[in-house]
């Protein structure tokens, strides 16, 4: 079986402090160096319904009803936290030999909860991050090229749309531009 380079993450959280909220979705791709997908995981995490009361107020929240009230809504028919875990670190079992490389936008946010409430998960990974966000802040600051990614806050479609947010960025380099 063709073992995966690059495990790309993306959680869905109640907020992004790993103190007080807690991660309500996780997807997963595994990729190769070529970023084409090996497989795919993804789940919903359960938590208690006053967390999400809670936590998931505010300017960012009311900027994005929808995504809110989908999170909230598929909430009750989620996995718990162990569960989810022992699935993904299953998922990276199968796909992945001993260097696992976390990729995402941002990542180093998603792996302070990854760190918090995934300890397994994060034993596995590389200590090494590819944060397409990185190539963002250049590729805008230096030569005035943006990507324009949807925004939906949903995890699986977050990852894809980081994806193609570095293929758009190396093209640039395999092009020569």
């Amino acid at each position: 079986m063709k073992k995966a380079k690059l495990l790309w993450i993306d959680l869905e959280m109640t907020g992004l402090e790993p103190e007080k909220d807690r991660i309500l979705e996780v997807a997963a791709i595994a990729t190769g160096w070529d970023l084409e997908p090996i497989a795919e995981y993804q789940a919903v995490v359960r938590q208690e319904p006053s967390l999400l009361e809670a936590r998931m107020v505010g300017e960012f929240w009311d900027k994005n009803k929808a995504s809110h009230d989908s999170l909230v809504a598929q909430n009750a028919g989620g996995k718990d936290e162990k569960t989810a875990e022992d699935e993904l670190v299953e998922f990276m079992s199968k796909y992945f030999g001993d260097e696992i490389i976390l990729a995402g936008n941002s990542i180093h946010q998603d792996r302070k909860f990854i760190d918090r409430e995934m300890p397994r998960v994060a034993e596995k990974l590389h200590y090494r991050m590819l944060d397409v966000s990185a190539w963002k802040v250049y590729f805008e600051g230096a030569l005035g090229k943006k990507f324009i990614k949807p925004e939906n806050h949903r995890a699986f479609d977050d990852i894809k749309g980081s994806m193609d947010e570095l293929k758009y960025y190396l093209g640039f380099l395999k092009n020569g531009r």
